[in-house]
């Protein structure tokens, strides 16, 4: 499991603006280390992004992602206070869950 995402979510006209920075590795597997070997590939494969236990997002990534993803998307539907639930799972079964409150 990785460390706390931080999440930022702010209403404002009816639409819900989103910011998420993620902290993974996103290892792609074609590095090799100091001694020639091959970093194995480790990186975020799948995202899916709740209101209120509503799906509003659903993301598949792959191995081009950068280190620390960040992410921004809107949405309309939520408001302040309602609660936004980010959650990832990595090509190594891992995840992460963890949720703002709207502002």
């Amino acid at each position: 499991m990785g460390n706390p995402m931080r999440i930022r979510a702010t209403e404002a006209g009816g639409v819900v603006e989103v910011k998420v920075l993620m902290s993974h590795i996103m290892e792609t597997g074609q590095r090799k280390d100091a001694s020639g070997n091959i970093v194995p590939a480790h990186f975020i494969q799948t995202v899916m992004v709740t209101c209120n236990g509503k799906t509003v997002l659903t993301a598949e990534w792959g191995p081009a992602v950068s280190k620390d993803p960040f992410m921004s998307f809107k949405f309309k539907g939520g408001k302040k206070g309602d609660k936004v639930t980010v959650t990832w799972t990595d090509n190594k079964g891992d995840s992460r869950t963890d949720e703002a409150a709207i502002a």
